[in-house]
């Protein structure tokens, strides 16, 4: 594909981001992975993508706009992984947030954001002391931002992250009751990492659940079809 079909992914050694590269390069994409630690490009080369070492922690709004200028889309799937509340705000909330408007600033108008599905309603159910607080107030807070942007974002809400394999069939929650549909007793939660990348390659593909949020677990449907009935 041309140059206009490069997706940018920031977290790129994660495990989604790692699960991601490669289908999206069989959908037809090229793929460049932001990476903090140089080491790390032996295995994002592997999965298919070109690394590029910038560490979006401290990089400036007009660095992140330079890295995505000419790209196709931008996918959020970065995180300080928790233990350090002043890093998570750090990574998971400020430099989210600078991303966001660093695709503004570069005129790349699609973003997909890798949130978490209880991400609108944590931060009313969930004790401010609790060690989890400060992970679900970044996501909440960069989410916000988000959905106030001009961009074409498609915000996905996966439950308790696996290492199965992708059935490549969700169930799309709504945003409004997710976390009292997860919070009921005997729930099944949990969301396969490789249906998430799924998810991720299908939103781009087709260009469905732009401007949407979309909160999901392993399920029944087809990762296509549900996607599709997501509205904006």
């Amino acid at each position: 594909m041309a140059e206009s079909q490069r997706v940018v992914i920031l977290g790129g050694h994660g495990k989604i981001a790692l699960l991601a590269a490669p289908k999206l390069v069989a959908a037809g994409f090229t793929v460049e992975s932001v990476i903090r630690n140089p080491d790390q490009s032996a295995d994002v080369a592997e999965a298919g993508a070109a690394p590029r070492v910038l560490d979006i922690e401290s990089a400036e709004t007009s660095e992140m706009a330079e890295a995505f200028a000419g790209a196709h889309a931008v996918v959020f799937a970065a995180g300080a992984g928790g233990g350090d509340p002043a890093r998570t705000k750090a990574v998971d909330q400020e430099a989210a947030v600078r991303s966001m408007d660093a695709a503004v600033q570069a005129g790349v108008s699609r973003y997909v954001m890798v949130s978490y599905a209880r991400s609108q309603t944590d931060i009313e159910t969930v004790d401010p002391k609790s060690s989890f607080y400060p992970y679900a107030l970044a996501k909440h807070q960069a989410d916000n931002h988000l959905r106030a942007s001009a961009l074409d974002f498609t915000i996905l809400g996966p439950g308790a992250l696996t290492l199965e394999p992708a059935s490549e069939k969700i169930t799309v929650l709504d945003p409004a009751t997710a976390g009292e549909v997860m919070s009921a007793e005997g729930a099944s939660v949990d969301t396969s990492r490789e249906n998430v990348a799924e998810v991720i390659t299908e939103t781009l593909r087709s260009g469905s659940a732009v401007r949407a949020t979309v909160n999901f677990l392993d399920g029944e449907t087809p990762i296509q079809e549900a996607l599709a009935s997501v509205s904006s």
